[in-house]
C-alpha cells in the first residue's frame, strides 16, 4: 500500500535551490524484525515507482530474493517523479500553482538525502542490502559512498558510478524531442505529450537494443501495415504519456546527468574506495546503456566487489525480464 511521509521543513538542494515542503511516497513489504536487521532498500529506475511488486516481476514473492516473509523491503519514489513524491506537477507553495518547468534543479545526491530522511522516519539505521538498478543504481552507489557504515550489502545492476557522455547523449536526445513539441512550457499537465511519446520511443531503442527488437518485433510473412516495430514504438510512447508527464521526465533526466560519486570527493577511485558493503555488481550481456565491460570496470573499483553477469537478449531491460537468473544471483548473495 502506498504510504506518504511529509517533511514539513525546507529541503535544501545541492545546486542552491530548495523545496519548501517535501513529500515522499513509499511502499514497504513484510515486517521489520525486532533487531531491525532484515531491511532491504530498493532504489527504483527512471519511470518506475515505489511499488516494487508492480514494476519488477517475480521479485517480491515467497522464495524470491525480496521475499516479504523474510525481509522488510522499502522503496521510495524519487524526487521529481509523478508517483507521489514532490514533483513538477505538485503545487509550488510560493505561487499556489504547479511548478511545471520551474521545478528547481536537483541531483542524485538530493534524491539520496530524501531517502535518508525517510530512513530516519522509519527508524532504519542499518540496511542489510541496498539494491539499485539503472538510475536506481546511481542512487544506491551514491548512498553507499555517502554513508558507508549503513549498509551490509550492496547490489548494483546495469548502472555506473558516473553518468557517461553516452548516457547523457541519450538523455539529451530525449529532451530535444520533448522540447521540440511546441506545447512544452505551457502550464498544463499534458504539455508536450507528443514530444514525451517520441522521447520514450527513443529511450526504448537503447533499453532493448537490436537483439531485443529483432527477437520480439518481427513481422509476419504477409507484411502487415504498420510494421510490428512501428506499432510497438507508438504503443510504448502512448503508454508512458498515460502515466507520466514531460516536466517530470525532463527533471529526472537532468538529475540523471548530474550523477558523479567522485564529485567533490577526490575522484571516482577515492569515492568508491569508501564503500564498506559487501558488493555484487551485475551486468547484462547485451546492455548498450551500461555495457558489461563498464560494469566489470565498476566492480574493479569497489573494494572486494564481485562481478556477475546475466545472459539476456533483452539489453538493459534484461534486469526486468530475467528474474530467474537474477534470483539465482541475489538469493545466495543476500543470505551468506
Amino acid at each position: 500500500m502506498l504510504k506518504i511521509y511529509k517533511h514539513n521543513a525546507p529541503f535544501a538542494l545541492e545546486l542552491g535551490g530548495e523545496l519548501q515542503q517535501l513529500t515522499i511516497a513509499y511502499h514497504t513489504y513484510g515486517t521489520m524484525s525486532a533487531d531491525a536487521d532484515n531491511v532491504v532498500w530498493v532504489c527504483h529506475a527512471l519511470t518506475a515507482n515505489s511499488d516494487v511488486a508492480d514494476w519488477w516481476p517475480h521479485t517480491v514473492e515467497n522464495g524470491r530474493f525480496l521475499d516479504p516473509d523474510r525481509w522488510f523491503v522499502v522503496c521510495a519514489n524519487i524526487i521529481g517523479s509523478p508517483y507521489g513524491t514532490t514533483a513538477p506537477l505538485h503545487e509550488d507553495p510560493r505561487t499556489g500553482k504547479p511548478y511545471y518547468d520551474s521545478f528547481p534543479a536537483y541531483t542524485i545526491r538530493d534524491v539520496v538525502n530524501a531517502h535518508r530522511l525517510l530512513a530516519r522516519h522509519l527508524g532504519v539505521e542499518r540496511v542489510h542490502t541496498l539494491v539499485g538498478c539503472s538510475v536506481g543504481g546511481f542512487q544506491a552507489v551514491e548512498w553507499a559512498v555517502m554513508e558507508p557504515w549503513r549498509f551490509d550489502r550492496l547490489s548494483l545492476m546495469a548502472t555506473d558510478a558516473k553518468a557517461t557522455p553516452w548516457t547523457i547523449a541519450i538523455d539529451e536526445t530525449q529532451r530535444m524531442s520533448i522540447k521540440a513539441d511546441a506545447t512544452y512550457g505551457e502550464p498544463r499537465p499534458d504539455a508536450a505529450s507528443a514530444g514525451l511519446a517520441a522521447a520514450r520511443a527513443i529511450g526504448l531503442l537503447s533499453y532493448r537494443g537490436p537483439s531485443g527488437y529483432n527477437l520480439t518485433q518481427c513481422d509476419a510473412a504477409d507484411f502487415p501495415a504498420p510494421r510490428r516495430a512501428v506499432s510497438y514504438q507508438r504503443y510504448q510512447g502512448e503508454k508512458l504519456v498515460r502515466r507520466f508527464d514531460a516536466y517530470s521526465y525532463c527533471a529526472i533526466l537532468d538529475a540523471f546527468d548530474s550523477h558523479d560519486v567522485g564529485r567533490g570527493r577526490g575522484g571516482l577511485d577515492a569515492a568508491l574506495g569508501r564503500i564498506e558493503a559487501k558488493t555484487l555488481v551485475i551486468g547484462l550481456t547485451t546492455d548498450i546503456v551500461f555495457p558489461a565491460d563498464d560494469m566489470r570496470a565498476l566492480a574493479s573499483r569497489i573494494p572486494g566487489a564481485v562481478y556477475a553477469e546475466i545472459q539476456s537478449p533483452f539489453g538493459h531491460d534484461g534486469f526486468l525480464v530475467e528474474h530467474d537468473q537474477l534470483n539465482a544471483l541475489m538469493k545466495p548473495f543476500m543470505e551468506v
